[in-house]
């Protein structure tokens, strides 16, 4: 399942958030998006797991926690729509 984990504060690093979700599952993988422009963080990420109980757990455990002074929002990933 993949995971969309906003709200994150820019000094957030890809290991931590791999840290946080460890304890529902074992990420695949963990991206931090950045401005294309500056390659700073743009406050969001996704991080895969291999099942979907490890996902329903991970948004159980971590919505609404608090990370570097501010409350993450953690739910499923939406699938990619076009842009106009």
């Amino acid at each position: 399942m993949k995971l969309y984990v906003g709200n994150l504060s820019s000094d957030v690093s890809e290991s931590q958030l791999s840290d946080l979700v460890l304890p529902y599952g074992k990420p695949s993988s963990t991206e931090i998006v950045k401005d294309r422009a500056t390659g700073d963080s743009r406050g969001f990420a996704f991080i895969e797991l291999s099942s979907d109980a490890e996902g329903r757990a991970a948004i159980a455990g971590l919505d609404g926690k608090e990370v570097s002074g501010r409350a993450i929002k953690v739910n499923e990933a939406r699938p990619r729509t076009g842009r106009a």
